[in-house]
């Protein structure tokens, strides 16, 4: 969608297809990070954006057993929106697609699901699709798979997936908000149990963190077992827990970390989790994906409009954008392997914060490097690719 706004912006003629008839898909990841506002910024958009419905989060803490913890400050980023503002994926979703009607480059088609890819002489030339009245061909000079971690594009293309595997699985869930509940601390650890905890106004967006594949297990054991679970660990919502009535109320994440050997083939590129799945923490993944988008379009925007995107230009991108890519990841796994897998089923009470967030409580000033990460990244991009074609 941001490509796609980026290019037409830009006066490429662009077609965007979505396979749903909305965006109305609820346990996304909802956080849009201090990189993606300075986007909005520099797209002139900011202002109007921030007049959608949304919480902000100036820091980051975390609750471990009695310790809270400060672990990012944002007030320090050399960014306009010093904070994480907590939206629903389909509000920002809905407004970059209302920003792309001003460009009549721009063509969303809803209820359009791709199928497979048309290829001649090992080059792509396009996708074909399927809508509820008839199947589609839509040729382009230049195809983006921009579908996801279950990408059919990048299946289709044969690209190398490099999975790194992942010790953890997520379940998503809802649980009402009550004005007196405490304030927000994000992440919580208790007993060998971890909650992440989204405010979300009326109601809290809760991850509870599991070991790989014990979800079957954790069915097994039945639902009041799992609302006990999230009792222990998270005691003030005890009361309300009888909300999840089945475990249709309880979406199961499949976390993973991997990426693309090869982000592009002639006629193709792949971008955010089609060319690199990420892992929920830092809830990063739909900033970096945005990070690609606007480095696509700086890269892309002048050889689309000339008709010359050669593999040439499109390595450009993964040169670009891999080392960020590749450092979040490895900073995942590292928190993985060294910080969630030891909690998860640890039952020994902590007497004392983990040394890290220890210093980070000593020195308030090291808050600023996680802020860093996690709101910006290694490598935030800027949008250079022109404003050709406003009408409105």
């Amino acid at each position: 969608m941001v490509l796609g706004l980026l290019l037409a912006r830009a006066g490429v003629e662009t077609v965007v297809l979505e396979k749903h008839a909305d965006f109305l898909r609820d346990f996304r990841g909802d956080t849009i990070h201090p990189s993606t506002l300075e986007i909005m910024h520099e797209l002139g958009l900011l202002d109007k954006f921030l007049q959608r419905p949304h919480q902000e989060l100036h820091q980051i803490g975390a609750q471990i057993n009695d310790f809270s913890a400060t672990v990012a400050d944002f007030s320090h980023l050399p960014t306009h929106c010093k904070f994480i503002a907590v939206m629903p994926q389909w509000d920002f979703l809905n407004f970059i697609a209302e920003q792309g009607k001003s460009y009549p480059q721009f063509h969303l088609h809803m209820l359009s699901e791709v199928t497979d890819l048309i290829e001649e002489n090992g080059r792509i030339l396009g996708l074909r699709a399927k809508t509820p009245q008839t199947g589609i061909e839509v040729r382009a000079d230049l195809t983006v798979g921009a579908d996801g971690r279950h990408s059919i594009v990048r299946e289709k293309a044969g690209f190398e997936v490099i999975d790194r595997g992942t010790p953890i699985d997520v379940l998503w869930m809802r649980v009402t908000r009550h004005p007196d509940d405490p304030h927000q601390t994000l992440g919580r650890f208790r007993a060998g149990r971890i909650l992440v905890m989204l405010d979300r106004d009326e109601y809290w967006q809760c991850a509870y963190v599991i070991a790989k594949g014990a979800f079957d297990d954790m069915q097994n054991q039945g639902l009041p077992a799992f609302r006990e679970n999230l009792a222990e660990v998270a005691p003030f919502l005890s009361g309300r827990l009888d909300q999840l009535k089945s475990w249709n109320d309880i979406k199961l994440l499949s976390v993973a970390i991997d990426h693309l050997r090869q982000w592009s083939r002639t006629g193709l590129l792949c971008i955010g989790d089609a060319a690199h799945a990420m892992s929920p923490v830092g809830g990063v993944g739909i900033n970096l994906a945005i990070q690609d988008a606007v480095a696509a379009a700086n890269i892309l925007a002048e050889p689309l409009l000339r008709g010359e995107v050669t593999d040439r230009v499109l390595k450009k991108l993964q040169k670009r954008r891999e080392f960020p890519v590749r450092m979040i990841q490895n900073l995942q796994a590292f928190a993985h392997e060294r910080l969630i897998r030891p909690s998860l089923g640890s039952r020994a009470p902590n007497q004392r914060l983990p040394l890290p967030l220890r210093l980070l409580q000593r020195f308030p000033a090291l808050r600023r490097i996680p802020a860093r990460v996690v709101g910006m990244g290694f490598r935030p991009e800027h949008v250079h690719s022109p404003d050709t074609n406003r009408t409105s």
